[in-house]
């Protein structure tokens, strides 16, 4: 009896990539993109450029946003505006080569696979990092793919997209930057001055909390941790030991400089416009 031929339903082989890191500036451009986006944009989509460590891991440098169209039938990416900005960009920095792409948006979306596949002509499994600007429930939501192709015997049926860890690189004055976005309404960015009162409230807190920790331990209510213990220990002694009047005199003059700051910005900010409105009626005349 002749034996039949048998079609198995395979994924393509698995991808090299370990993990992707995308720094905190990537964010901000991303959400700049989607609130200068044309009014009729549903998403933004854009190039994401960087290099990939000896590890494999995908280090997510640069981005830029590229136009384009998409309904529920097809999808259209404005290619040479594409390889326009991708030449200026490796002017500038020539070491940095497409790594991906992006999107606003919770998680993939339809058309991402047409996306996908234009950027696997680009470069070998790019990444695919999501972007959430809404900022559902405060939080933000940043995910990275991968895509392997879904194949039945010799025919490519789809691609799936596969999550891959992702960490997201920030220091604790972007941290401060990227808490300004997570709220649905901000009326105003804060001043320096506002800014401070935040941080002060906020260290305020973290006192209270490390007060209540160690009265906590002493009267043995909670376990005593090593760790924690001589992490407070070296931040209790890295402080300079100093009288009380000398403290409010030392944070009165740094109050005074920074008051003395926004005084001249506010001058400098007056000048800029009175030259300007000259310079406008000058030409005029």
């Amino acid at each position: 009896m002749a034996s039949s031929e048998q079609i198995v339903l395979q994924f393509g082989p698995s991808v090299a990539i370990i993990s992707a890191r995308v720094h905190t500036l990537i964010i901000f451009n991303i959400s700049d993109y989607y609130v200068r986006r044309p009014d009729q944009a549903e998403r933004v989509i854009g190039t994401l450029l960087g290099c990939v460590l000896p590890d494999g891991t995908v280090d997510i440098r640069n981005s830029y946003a590229v136009p384009h169209n998409e309904s529920s039938d097809q999808v259209a990416l404005d290619i040479d505006y594409h390889n326009t900005m991708l030449a200026s960009h490796q002017k500038v920095n020539p070491k940095e080569v497409i790594v991906g792409w992006f999107s606003t948006g919770f998680g993939v979306s339809g058309g991402s696979a047409l996306f996908h596949e234009f950027y696997s002509r680009e470069v070998t499994n790019p990444v695919h990092l999501t972007v959430d600007t809404a900022f559902r429930n405060g939080k933000a939501t940043i995910k990275a793919f991968v895509s392997t192709n879904l194949s039945l015997g010799d025919q490519q049926l789809a691609a799936q997209f596969q999550e891959i860890p992702l960490d997201l690189c920030m220091i604790e004055a972007e941290q401060i930057g990227f808490d300004v976005l997570k709220p649905a309404n901000v009326d105003k960015l804060p001043n320096d001055l506002e800014g401070m009162e935040v941080s002060m409230e906020h260290l305020l807190t973290l006192i209270d909390e490390i007060y209540k920790y160690v009265d906590d331990v002493v009267e043995g209510r909670v376990a005593p941790h090593n760790e924690i213990g001589r992490f407070i220990s070296d931040t209790v002694a890295s402080l300079p030991k100093l009288p009380p009047h000398v403290f409010d005199k030392l944070m009165n003059n740094s109050l005074q400089d920074q008051l003395l700051l926004v005084y001249l910005s506010s001058i400098t900010r007056t000048q800029l416009s009175l030259a300007e409105k000259l310079n406008t009626a000058a030409q005029i005349l």
